[in-house]
């Protein structure tokens, strides 16, 4: 035990970047009671400052402020956790009335000063308060830090109060003065906000022969709803009816997504719906008069602004990194501090996956059910799916005629729940704290941070109701939402309230996802081999889009005063060189660029290694769940969500047994 505690204070140490005889002297002449004490003395000094006090002020603190009692320790974490929920829960509502007229659809339109108060940060200032009136430093004193190794060494023999004392010594393990959390705020609102207007506007893109080929209105947001009506457009064949031609539509979104990530697209037909474009020749026309319209020409092009957003988000985080030593870089708090899964072993889980023989066994599949030669776009081949058999104008009537506006899809949250098998009286109580709101974006679920306020769905729905990818959407969104109130309304501690990850409130969501239909009436869902074939060519998808921002988050420190051009150009040689390594080979095209499409690239750094994460988490979550049906299958995965926020290791032994591995959906293919 005693090296464990020595490595803990060591990285407390480097953190700080104090010097060694410095600390000393703080707490020279203080005998620790226990180890525990040691822990707690060593990192509160690491962090103590000048403008903190003296060493003899320090001290004097030590001796007031140490819980020597089990009474004194229990009545300290009791007010110390409902302190934090009470400053969580109240900073996160000010932060959601605020970004309402930014990501709401029902709040009017944005004015400049809304625009400006979307970079507000709520909780800026709490970590400098929280300092300076000592209560960080009386939290660190008594309720030290574990690394995520001794988390994952020790946590197996801990009992659920000792997770939460550990969960409340990850608060405060830094020193981040307001203004630089300032600076991060503005620089992700300012991501956000021009990814949530980046709208192609499809019914102005035309062929070189002039055809349009997208309805009249139809609008989609760069990249999900891309990538969603290029998935629509694989219908469902059996051996005996194929076609051996390429989708046209399907090629056209593809030259979309070209043109965006390599930043060859016209600025002036980013939400436009003005002019005509020509994506293959990348020409544009004016429709201002007859005479106009006859002259073509290729528009300046949109000036590396996608690039220009994420170096800003760097830069911001290189602020943030000065004050973490410890974990003196985004990628490291990234991974070991929120994913708590290191970054050399989510690659390794990755590739393991792409790598393998299993990738081109269920390619020739797709092969062979598509009756032609593989295109880059088929990584997102949606043919796997039930409802790839099932016409989906069908299916939007159907969800436009149930849920014509987000009242009514809230009202209807306790039925669905019910149908999933939760007993009325708790689909009731669950479908309670969740708020339906219109996005101006794609949709997310907005969490609850605190036990006074719901968790919000925002998912957009057109003025004639919900159509069919929205409601997919919703359904995902769900998922998140019920997992959130569950791991929070259910704790029973709050400091143990939430997930692992943010991949395994992503397993949550796929579950709910591939329910959808099951949601309409269509039978129930079931881990039948078309199933698996779809999770594991969903992986094999998201795994290579997630190492290309990993790996320009790496380049990204490699070359920290790089240009908006430069960083272009490197996107570009990575989402090549990945390609060519577990791509190209069963989907062809030399170079594509394809895996780096995704806006969170943009607007949310380094999230995407949550998606095949919680993909992985859900194929062995249902395996578990395989042969339980309604209260059954609803008990079992209330009971894994009320594990809390363990580490991803010790979540999935508690819930399954096992670890986290991409070896069970291997071995379901073969």
């Amino acid at each position: 035990m005693k090296h464990v505690l020595w490595a803990a204070v060591a990285a407390v140490l480097i953190m700080t970047g104090c010097k060694k005889e410095v600390q000393n002297s703080l707490y020279e002449g203080i005998t620790f009671a226990d180890e525990r004490m040691e822990r707690g003395v060593k990192q509160a000094a690491a962090l103590w400052t000048e403008e903190d006090g003296s060493a003899d002020e320090f001290r004097a603190f030590v001796e007031t402020h140490y819980a020597r009692t089990e009474e004194e320790r229990t009545a300290l974490f009791e007010s110390l956790s409902r302190m934090m929920e009470r400053l969580n829960e109240s900073a996160d509502m000010l932060t959601v009335e605020l970004l309402k007229p930014t990501q709401l659809t029902n709040a009017g339109e944005p004015t400049d000063i809304d625009w400006i108060m979307s970079g507000y940060d709520a909780k800026a200032h709490m970590t400098d308060d929280l300092f300076a009136n000592k209560v960080a430093f009386i939290t660190i004193l008594n309720f030290p830090f574990y690394t995520l190794e001794e988390k994952n060494t020790l946590g197996g023999n801990w009992t659920r109060r000792q997770w939460a004392e550990a969960r409340l010594g990850d608060v405060f393990t830094s020193r981040i003065p307001a203004k630089v959390q300032i600076a991060q705020a503005e620089a992700m609102a300012a991501a956000e906000n021009y990814i949530a207007d980046y709208n192609i506007c499809m019914d102005r893109l035309r062929t070189e022969d002039g055809r349009q080929l997208f309805p009249d209105g139809m609008k989609l947001l760069s990249h999900w709803n891309l990538r969603d009506e290029l998935k629509a457009h694989y219908k469902g064949q059996s051996d005996d009816v194929q076609s051996t031609k390429v989708d046209e539509k399907q090629e056209m979104i593809y030259q979309v997504m070209q043109r965006i990530v390599r930043q060859e697209i016209p600025e002036t037909v980013i939400n436009n719906e003005t002019p005509l474009w020509y994506p293959y020749s990348n020409r544009v026309e004016s429709q201002k008069s007859k005479v106009e319209s006859q002259n073509s020409k290729v528009e300046s092009r949109e000036p590396d602004t996608r690039y220009r957003k994420i170096l800003d988000v760097f830069h911001a985080m290189q602020q943030v990194d000065a004050c973490c030593p410890n974990m003196p870089t985004a990628i490291i708090r990234n991974f070991e501090g929120d994913i708590e899964m290191p970054a050399a072993e989510v690659d390794s889980l990755f590739r393991a996956l792409l790598g393998s023989e299993e990738v081109k066994t269920v390619a020739a599949e797709i092969r062979t059910r598509l009756g032609r030669e593989l295109r880059p776009y088929d990584i997102w081949y949606d043919g796997f799916k039930a409802r790839s058999n099932m016409n989906e104008d069908a299916l939007s009537a159907e969800t436009r005629k149930r849920f014509p506006d987000p009242l009514t899809y809230e009202k209807k949250i306790a039925g669905m729940l019910t149908e999933l098998g939760f007993q009325k009286e708790n689909a009731e109580d669950i479908a309670r704290h969740i708020v339906v709101e219109p996005a101006r974006g794609s949709g997310h679920a907005w969490p609850c941070v605190g036990r006074n306020e719901p968790t919000r769905l925002r998912t957009r729905i057109a003025p004639e109701g919900m159509d069919y990818k929205g409601y997919n959407i919703a359904v995902h969104e769900m998922g998140h939402n019920v997992e959130e109130v569950i791991s929070l309304y259910r704790m029973d501690y709050y400091m143990l309230h939430g997930i692992p990850n943010t991949g395994f409130t992503e397993t949550s969501a796929f579950l709910f996802q591939a329910r959808d239909l099951q949601l309409l009436g269509y039978g129930k869902q079931t881990m039948d081999r078309e199933a698996v074939l779809d999770q594991f060519w969903g992986m094999y998808e998201i795994m290579g889009v997630s190492l290309v921002d990993m790996q320009m988050w790496q380049w990204l420190y490699a070359h920290p005063a790089a240009t908006a051009a430069e960083l272009r150009e490197a996107v570009i040689a990575i989402a090549a060189e990945v390609w060519n390594t577990y791509y190209e080979p069963v989907l062809g095209e030399h170079d594509c660029v394809l895996l780096a499409i995704y806006s969170h690239m943009v607007n949310s750094p380094m999230y995407l290694p949550n998606y095949p994460i919680g993909h992985i988490v859900q194929f062995q979550l249902e395996q578990a769940l395989a042969g339980k049906e309604g209260r059954e299958w609803a008990e079992t995965y209330e009971r894994w969500y009320r594990l809390g926020r363990l580490t991803p290791n010790h979540w999935m032994h508690q819930a399954v047994n096992g670890s986290l591995s991409v070896q069970p959906v291997l071995e379901q293919i073969r």
